[in-house]
């Protein structure tokens, strides 16, 4: 049988779609990227009411492009929202984001029965993590992901993900040491580390996240590891002296910003200030080797003045950033922050939007020009350029131009371009780059 997933949302979507796609094909299912399918699993997110929107839409979507299906829909908007979810009628299955590797007998049960199937067990204290395997990602042999934690406890009042995915729970460093192993010795030369709230690693045992980067870095090879998003505020001074400990270690870091008023902070329940977070950024330049940091911003959140933003602004170009991902606020029924007053009318958030992702480019621009003259190792992508350790991407070949993706390569940087910085190989004898 042919089955099509659809995944929505977040890097850890993403992680246990693909994990999906492997189980169903261990149990004889044929994947197929697109077009007509048996079974349909749409992997849903809720971030915001938008999420949950584009969530029903590809559900819809779905049930019209392959109307004979069996369609599931699964994650994080039946976990958050069961009746909603429930009440879809396009689904013949409805489960949360727990125990994924149940989805195997809930489709099976459909197919014999021909009854809806709906499975959404409740969180419950001392829930354990669930390890799911992925054999090959979307990104060819280059980069894998690695889910390590699931839950949050952090309860921003925009954010619904705390009852979408529960409590904090870590995977073990053992099964992080096998996990990194087998991809290692498949050829992937970068494991991301991914989790809901990534900072909170190893808290219910009394550890936190360097723990999980040692059990990477016990693993022999030719590979680097990189951090998904951080917390600013989850990570302590000795957390970080630690972290840069870790010859592997990227130092690039995604360090969620969201706003650069502390009023606003406080409305969104950060739980750290703007000069905590500044304090954070020195902290990481001081004991790592020309780092970079990349961060989300929300633009227009309920209650955000004009001096509020202008605050803001003036924070990201104090950051010194690589690379921010800016999103206008979108309400998510059942948080704090949607019934707040102040809500900013949509043509404003969408112009503060715009002035954020500006002032973000330029930032980047910026960092770009503070690395020509350096040499760098690419990781090589299909583009016919790549990324170095800090993230800066650098087209090496030209656009277009064929190239085996996965290879490292030694360049130097000798211009910075729209998209990064431009590099031409290194010449070890010359000590300089030889010409395209």
């Amino acid at each position: 049988m042919r089955v099509r997933f659809l995944s929505l949302g977040c890097r850890v979507n993403q992680y246990e779609t693909q994990a999906l796609e492997g189980l169903f094909s261990a149990y004889g299912f044929t994947v197929v990227p697109n077009g007509e399918a048996d079974v349909v699993v749409v992997n849903s997110c809720t971030v915001t009411s938008a999420a949950d929107r584009k969530s029903r839409q590809a559900l819809r979507r779905m049930r019209r492009e392959s109307p004979g299906a069996v369609l599931v829909l699964t994650g994080c908007l039946p976990q958050a929202s069961p009746e909603a979810a429930c009440a879809l009628p396009e689904a013949d299955i409805v489960t949360g984001s727990l125990d994924r590797a149940n989805l195997i007998c809930l489709v099976q049960e459909y197919l014999k029965t021909r009854q809806r199937q709906v499975a959404i067990p409740a969180f419950s204290p001392g829930v354990a993590f669930e390890p799911l395997s992925v054999d090959r990602f979307d990104d060819s042999f280059q980069r894998a992901y690695l889910k390590i934690e699931d839950g949050c406890d952090h309860f921003c009042s925009y954010c619904a993900i705390p009852f979408a995915r529960g409590p904090v729970r870590s995977r073990s460093p053992g099964e992080i040491t096998a996990e990194v192993r087998r991809l290692v010795t498949a050829g992937y030369r970068e494991i991301v580390l991914t989790g809901i709230n990534l900072s909170r690693y190893g808290s219910s045992w009394g550890s936190s996240l360097p723990e999980a980067v040692a059990a990477c870095e016990a693993v022999p090879g030719d590979f680097r590891i990189r951090l998904g998003s951080v917390e600013p505020d989850l990570l302590s001074p000795a957390d970080w002296d630690k972290l840069a400990c870790f010859p592997r270690l990227c130092p690039q870091f995604h360090l969620a910003l969201q706003s650069g008023c502390d009023e606003t902070l406080r409305r969104m329940n950060r739980h750290y200030t703007v000069a905590e977070y500044l304090e954070t950024v020195e902290g990481i330049r001081r004991r790592f080797s020309n780092p970079s940091i990349t961060t989300d911003l929300i633009a227009g959140f309920p209650g955000e003045t004009d001096t509020e933003f202008e605050t803001t602004c003036r924070t990201v170009e104090a950051v010194g950033l690589l690379r921010g991902h800016v999103f206008e606020y979108s309400p998510r029924a059942g948080t704090a922050a949607a019934s707040m007053p102040g809500q900013v009318p949509g043509p404003l958030k969408r112009e503060r939007a715009a002035i954020l992702s500006a002032l973000c480019r330029r930032s980047g621009e910026a960092f770009a020009r503070t690395q020509v003259g350096r040499r760098a190792r690419v990781l090589l992508e299909a583009t016919g350029g790549g990324y170095t350790d800090n993230y800066l991407y650098v087209q090496v070949f030209p656009p277009g131009q064929a190239a085996a993706a996965g290879g490292w390569l030694d360049v130097l940087l000798d211009r910075a371009i729209e998209t990064g910085c431009h590099g031409i190989l290194f010449n070890p004898n010359t000590e300089s780059g030889e010409g395209e």
